[in-house]
């Protein structure tokens, strides 16, 4: 499996870090998980446009990860030649966060379909809301021979949250999202070929005299708790994705650094459209 690193930004706007996104191909499987700011710029750089994407998953409704929901869904009806409608799979709360997308959007539907006569059809998803399968090793969905399994994780007071872990010809990857250590990744993580983490850097962000900034240390993991729970899954490459605050230049060392004092693994610090293959 090949993971771009679309989007390695926070909800703090940054010029070379677009919003929160991964892509996951798996086989002829195109995944992307959550869709911050920016998306379908990194998504068409790496070669790819949303009518070919097969699914779009949410890890949660914080607005950093879904800003650009609206463009995923917009730019694919208008780009598809037959009616398309977005898988997007989440949490509960997905299918009522999309019914306000699509009457947001009510207006330039009107004016699409007023002007492209051939545009005979509304944009729609396809909504699945899910927290995990039947059973903890169940998949969510098992398409193409790709296995997707889903856990809670937790990201309180927003909630409820999940992550993923994809399985296919061998390959695994976890993408965490926002979250705590807790029993659900653990689970997602075990063993996995990468995994792929938000994480914070307690020490820099209690230097700044800013409570609203300060409040993100309790429900994000810190590099050293990634590293942590990487160590304890038995991971072989953990990817520090959505650095609060974003790493000033010839500090990625630190980063590292910190990471590998608690796990031996390889350690990747994202950056937009890096690429790790299982």
């Amino acid at each position: 499996m090949k993971v771009t690193l679309l989007g390695t930004g926070s909800p703090i706007p940054a010029p070379d870090r677009a919003g929160p996104a991964t892509l996951v191909q798996a086989g002829a499987v195109n995944l992307v998980f959550d869709a911050g700011r920016g998306v379908l710029m990194r998504l068409a750089a790496a070669g790819l446009i949303p009518p070919f994407v097969h699914r779009l998953l949410l890890t949660h409704l914080h607005s950093d990860h879904t800003t650009d929901v609206n463009d995923f869904v917009t730019t694919r009806w208008a780009m598809s030649p037959v009616e398309n409608p977005l898988p997007v799979t989440g949490p509960p709360g997905t299918a009522a966060y999309v019914e306000r997308l699509l009457a947001m959007l009510a207006d330039d539907i009107g004016y699409r379909r007023a002007h492209h006569q051939d545009l005979g059809w509304d944009p729609g998803c396809d909504v699945v809301e899910l927290l995990e399968g039947p059973h903890p090793d169940d998949p969510v969905f098992a398409e193409h021979g790709v296995r997707i399994l889903a856990a809670p994780t937790d990201h309180r007071p927003v909630a409820p949250t999940i992550g993923y872990r994809v399985e296919h010809e061998g390959g695994t990857v976890a993408i965490a999202g926002d979250t705590l250590p807790c029993t659900g990744l653990e689970r997602l993580c075990a063993g996995v070929d990468v995994y792929v983490q938000t994480v914070i850097r307690p020490d820099l962000i209690q230097s700044m005299p800013v409570k609203r900034i300060q409040d993100v240390l309790d429900y994000h993991s810190s590099v050293e708790d990634a590293a942590r729970t990487a160590a304890t899954a038995g991971v072989r490459t953990l990817v520090l994705t959505h650095p609060v605050p974003a790493p000033f230049p010839g500090t990625e060392d630190e980063w590292l650094g910190i990471a590998a004092a608690h796990f031996d693994g390889e350690v990747v610090l994202a950056r937009d459209l890096a690429v790790v293959e299982t």
